[in-house]
C-alpha cells in the first residue's frame, strides 16, 4: 500500500504512532520529512529533516507537536528479503534485526553495539520482544571485531530457558551464533556436513598421466606417483576446479572433459564428510611447473606404469578409479557432464550432471 500525501499539518506525538500503527500491513510504505520539530525524532525508518526555524512561534517550547510533510518516498514496512521488521523503534533496547522466510530473524552485525554491557541489555530485552512476537530462530553473526560479545551471548539466558545461544559456523572473519525460542526440538539448519574435493586425470597423445608427488602426505604414501587433487573453493563450480587444481600444481593448462566417478566418504576431517569428483581433463599445453609450496614433483607418466604401481594395485578404491578411467579412454564408459539449468524453485543457475542415452554419440574420447 502506497502512500502518498503532500499536504502539511500538524501532528501530535501520539498520532504518530496511530500513523505507524495504520500501516500495519506487511506491504504498505509510507515515508515522511520532518519539517520542524522541537526535539528530535530518533524513530528507525524515518528521516528527519528538521528546519526548526526560530521565526515559527509554534514551534517555540512545543513537545508534543511535530510538523511532517509526507512524500512518496517508500519505505517497505515488516517486509521480506532483508527488510527491517518495523517502523517505529517504540524501544530503543531491541537489536536492529530482519525478518527471514521462515518465521526468524537476522541480526544486523552492521549495527551491534561495541559495548558489552549494552549489548547483554539490549541481547535480553530482545529475546523478550522476539519471544512475544512468535519468532523462532534467532541468527546472530558476531564479526571478529566483536568478538568480545561472543561470551555474553552463549551464556545469554531467559526466565523460560537457562541456555544461550549456540555455535553454528565460523569463517575468517565471523562467528555465527544460533537461538531457538519455541519449546521442542531446534529446526534451524545445521552447518554445512560435506567438503568437497577434485582430482584432475590428464592423458596426452602419447598415453601418459599427468601426475605429483606431494610433499606433505601419509607415510603409507610416500613415493606415490598420484592424479593432482585439491578442495574446489566456495561458489566454485566442480569443473573449473579441476581444472584450476590442475592448473596450480603442475602449471598444465587443461580443458573438462566430464566426471568420471566420484566418492562419498564420512569423518575425513573435523568430523565432515567428504566427496571427492574424479574428472578427465584434456591437456591443452605440456610445459610442467611445478608448485614449489604443495608439490614435489610432478611428471607426464605413462599409463601402464603408472597402473602397475604396488599402492594403486593393492588399494582396491585407487585400482577401480583407474580400471573406470581406461574404460573412458576405449569409449566403454561415460561419464557425467555439465550442464547449465534454470530451476524455478530459486531462479538460479545452477549446473546438473548426467549423461545422455547414447554413449557412442557423447563419449567422443579425449
Amino acid at each position: 500500500m502506497e502512500f502518498g500525501l503532500y499536504s502539511t499539518k500538524w501532528t501530535s506525538g501520539s498520532d504518530i504512532f496511530q500513523l505507524g500503527s495504520l500501516c500495519s500491513s506487511p506491504f504498505s510504505r509510507l515515508t515522511f520529512d520532518v519539517r520542524v520539530c522541537s526535539q528530535p525524532c530518533f524513530c528507525r525508518g524515518v528521516s528527519p529533516k528538521a528546519s526548526n526555524s526560530s521565526t515559527s512561534k509554534e514551534s517555540v517550547g512545543s513537545v508534543s507537536q511535530v510538523k511532517f510533510t509526507l512524500r512518496d518516498i517508500p519505505y517497505l514496512i515488516n517486509g521480506g528479503n532483508g527488510t527491517s521488521s518495523s517502523l517505529f523503534c517504540r524501544d530503543r533496547k531491541v537489536l536492529d534485526a530482519y525478518d527471514d522466510q521462515y518465521g526468524g530473524v537476522l541480526v544486523d552485525p552492521q549495527r551491534l553495539p561495541s559495548t558489552p554491557d549494552v549489548f547483554a541489555s539490549m541481547l535480553q530485552s530482545s529475546l523478550s520482544h522476539w519471544k512475544k512476537q512468535r519468532k523462532r530462530g534467532v541468527w546472530l553473526k558476531l564479526p571478529l571485531e566483536l568478538s568480545a560479545l561472543v561470551p555474553i551471548a552463549v551464556k545469554e539466558q531467559t526466565v523460560e530457558t537457562e541456555e544461550g545461544f549456540e555455535y553454528h559456523h565460523a569463517e575468517r572473519g565471523y562467528v555465527m551464533l544460533t537461538y531457538w525460542i519455541p519449546e521442542g526440538p531446534c529446526l534451524l539448519p545445521a552447518n554445512a556436513s560435506h567438503q568437497v574435493g577434485v582430482g584432475g586425470f590428464v592423458i596426452n597423445d602419447n598415453n601418459e598421466v599427468l601426475v605429483v608427488q606431494e610433499k606433505q602426505c601419509p607415510p603409507e604414501l610416500v613415493g606415490l606417483w598420484k592424479l593432482p587433487t585439491g578442495y574446489i573453493l566456495e561458489s566454485e563450480e566442480i569443473f573449473t576446479g579441476a581444472v584450476r587444481e590442475v592448473r596450480e600444481e603442475t602449471g598444465i593448462d587443461t580443458e573438462f572433459v566430464e566426471v568420471i566417478a566420484f566418492r562419498h566418504a564420512h569423518n575425513v576431517a573435523f568430523e565432515k564428510s567428504d566427496l571427492f569428483f574424479v574428472c578427465m581433463l584434456r591437456p591443452l599445453s605440456s610445459q610442467i611447473k611445478v608448485d614449489d609450496f604443495e608439490i614435489q614433483a610432478a611428471k607426464w607418466m605413462l599409463l601402464a606404469e603408472f597402473v602397475v604401481q604396488p599402492l594403486i594395485q593393492e588399494d582396491s578404491m585407487f585400482k577401480k578409479v583407474v580400471d573406470i578411467c581406461i574404460a573412458r579412454l576405449g569409449r566403454r564408459y561415460c561419464g557425467l557432464h555439465p550442464h547449465q539449468l534454470v530451476s524455478k524453485f530459486d531462479g538460479r543457475l545452477s549446473s546438473l550432471y548426467y549423461n545422455i542415452t547414447e554413449p557412442q554419440e557423447y563419449c567422443r574420447g579425449c
